[in-house]
């Protein structure tokens, strides 16, 4: 019923930039709230930025001033701009949204993920 994949991966120097997009296919449903989530290899996963359906967004303080999140609500889709990107900032990125069916019920989507490396 639902799917999410992300794609704007990839490799880029210290102090690039990366666009990273998330569609979202839903059969029945309205998405509510709809994130980006990071894994780093042997770190845990960690919100990076969030944004409800009516706007608000809010970021972890290692990524305020660099990385914007934005979404569509009618063609169901998220993306994400990083800009002065830091090696701290690779790892493995994921898509999350959140998903009221016409139960009333929500239920968290992920997407596979999208790998980004930032090298010096």
């Amino acid at each position: 019923q639902v799917q999410l994949d992300e794609s704007g991966g990839g490799s880029v120097q210290v102090g690039g930039s990366l666009r990273l997009s998330c569609t979202a296919s839903i059969t029945i449903g309205r998405i509510t709230n709809m994130g980006w989530y990071r894994q780093a290899p042997g770190k845990q996963r960690e919100l990076v930025a969030r944004i409800t359906s009516g706007g608000k967004t809010d970021y972890v303080d290692s990524v305020k001033g660099r990385f914007t999140i934005s979404r569509d609500n009618i063609k169901n889709t998220g993306a994400l701009e990083m800009n002065s990107l830091k090696p701290e900032d690779t790892g493995t990125y994921y898509c999350n949204a959140e998903v009221t069916e016409g139960t009333g019920r929500t239920y968290r989507y992920w997407g596979r993920g999208t790998q980004v490396t930032v090298s010096s």
